[in-house]
C-alpha cells in the first residue's frame, strides 16, 4: 500500500510578507506586492518593476555562514526555519538519517555572479570571492538547509526553471513513498531581481512594464519576484505517531514534458501533467474545487493554460475556481510553486479562494472563472497547483484536506 504524505509545517517569504500567515492574509485581500524595485541597481533597463522583499526578518545566522551563501539560499533557510517551527520537529541522532531536503531553484546565485563580475571587470580585482562556487551552485540552498538543521537523509537541489519548486516537492514525496525518508523539508527559492537576469528577461520581450494581469485581455506580460516557500512533509503514519498537527495532504503529482520548443509551451504537455496528477491522486475532474494556475500574465501562456485546463477537466473546467497568485507575488521562478503551495494549503484550511489581482478585461480565450480581484469563500476540499516551464517541463501537485 502506498504511503500517504502529509504537510505538518509551512514557511514563506516574498514581497507579500515575511511569513506564511502574512503572505496568505495579503493574498486573501488581493493586494499586489508589485512595484518599483529599489533594492537593486536596474539602471538602463526598460522594465524596473518587480515583487521585492524590502526588509529581511531576523534570521539568526552568523556572519561566517552568511559569507558562504547567496541570497536565494538565505531565503530558503528563513522559510525553512518557519516551517520547522510549525511542525514541532526536532532533529537528533535517532532521525537525522531519515530526514532529508529537496529545494528547487530556477536561476540560483546571480547576486554573487554579478558581484564577481563587478569586482573583476570593473574594479580591477585579480581573483573572485573564495566562496563563489558554493554560493552559485544550484544545489546550494538544499545543502545550506541540510546543514542548518542537521539533515542527513536524501538531500539534493532540483532545477527545472519555473517548475523547479513543484518538481522538488514531487521528489520529496517520492523519497517518502519509496521509504528512503520519513520526513522531507522541501520547496523552492529564487532571487532574480538583479541586473543581468532582468536584462535577459527583458530581451525575451515578455516582461510587463507596469504590473501582472493574468487572464485579463489587456495583460502585457509577467513580472519578476523573489522569495522562498518551504514545507515539512511526513508520512501520515509518522505524523500521527508523534501527534503532529496535519495541515493537509499531498494527494498526487503529475509530471510531463512537451518535448517541443525551448520557450513555447504546448497544450498537450500541461494537459497530460494535470491528467497524470488527477490519476495519481485518485481524483475525478469533478473532485477538484480550486486550481492555482501557472498564470504568468503573458498572452500565449494564459491562453494555452486555459485550453489545457478545459481539455483535462472537460465540462468541470467551468465549475472550477481558478486564480493566479503571481498577480500578487510576481513570478518568483524557482520559488513560485512553493508560494503557490502555501496558497493551496491555506485555501483548503480557510475555505477561501485567493483572487487574480489586477484583472480588468475579460478575454474570450481565457473564459474560466479566474476569481477576478476579490477572494471568494467556498468549501475547498481539494486543490491543484500548476507549474509549466521553459524547456517544456511540467509539474502539477494535488492537495486535499485530511
Amino acid at each position: 500500500m502506498r504511503k500517504r504524505v502529509v504537510i505538518t509545517g509551512i514557511g514563506g517569504i516574498c514581497g507579500l510578507g515575511t511569513d506564511a500567515a502574512s503572505i496568505w492574509n495579503e493574498m486573501k485581500a488581493g493586494r499586489s506586492a508589485i512595484g518599483q524595485v529599489v533594492g537593486a541597481d536596474l539602471h538602463q533597463l526598460k522594465v524596473q518593476v518587480g515583487s521585492e522583499i524590502r526588509t529581511l526578518p531576523e534570521h539568526g545566522l552568523e556572519r561566517r555562514r552568511l559569507v558562504t551563501m547567496d541570497r536565494f539560499s538565505l531565503l530558503a533557510i528563513i522559510a525553512a526555519k518557519e516551517a520547522m517551527r510549525q511542525s514541532g520537529l526536532v532533529v537528533g541522532q535517532d532521525n537525522t538519517y531519515r530526514f532529508g531536503a529537496t529545494v528547487g531553484v530556477g536561476v540560483c546565485g546571480w547576486e554573487a555572479i554579478e558581484e564577481n563580475y563587478r569586482a573583476l571587470l570593473l574594479n580591477g580585482k585579480n581573483r573572485a570571492d573564495i566562496f563563489s562556487v558554493p554560493k552559485v551552485m544550484p544545489g546550494a540552498a538544499a545543502g545550506q538547509v541540510s546543514m542548518e538543521f542537521g539533515l542527513r537523509g536524501p538531500v539534493f537541489g532540483v532545477t527545472s526553471a519555473c517548475s523547479s519548486a513543484n518538481h522538488a516537492i514531487a521528489s520529496a514525496v517520492d523519497q517518502i513513498r519509496l521509504g528512503r525518508a520519513d520526513v522531507m523539508l522541501t520547496g523552492g527559492t529564487d532571487a532574480p531581481l538583479v541586473w543581468g537576469i532582468m536584462k535577459a528577461w527583458e530581451a525575451l520581450r515578455v516582461l510587463s512594464p507596469d504590473t501582472c494581469r493574468p487572464f485579463s485581455a489587456d495583460r502585457q506580460g509577467l513580472v519578476m519576484g523573489e522569495g522562498a516557500g518551504m514545507a515539512v512533509l511526513e508520512s501520515y503514519e509518522h505524523a500521527v505517531a508523534r501527534g503532529a498537527t496535519i495541515l493537509g495532504e499531498i494527494a498526487g503529482v503529475g509530471i510531463s514534458a512537451d518535448a517541443s520548443d525551448i520557450v513555447a509551451p504546448t497544450v498537450e504537455g500541461p494537459e497530460a501533467a494535470m491528467r497524470f496528477c488527477l490519476a495519481d491522486a485518485g481524483f475525478n475532474p469533478e473532485d477538484v474545487d480550486y486550481l492555482n494556475a501557472h498564470g504568468t500574465g503573458t498572452k500565449a501562456n494564459d491562453q494555452i493554460e486555459t485550453a489545457a485546463i478545459k481539455r483535462a477537466f472537460g465540462d468541470h473546467a467551468y465549475k472550477l475556481s481558478v486564480s493566479s497568485t503571481k498577480s500578487m507575488h510576481g513570478h518568483a521562478l524557482g520559488a513560485s510553486g512553493a508560494l503557490e503551495m502555501i496558497a493551496c494549503i491555506m485555501a483548503i484550511r480557510d475555505g477561501v479562494v485567493p483572487p487574480t489581482a489586477n484583472y480588468r478585461e475579460p478575454d474570450p480565450d481565457c473564459d474560466l472563472d479566474v476569481t477576478p480581484n476579490v477572494a471568494r469563500e467556498r468549501p475547498v476540499r481539494t486543490a491543484l497547483s500548476n507549474a509549466f516551464a521553459f524547456g517544456g517541463t511540467n509539474a502539477v501537485l494535488a492537495f486535499k484536506a485530511v
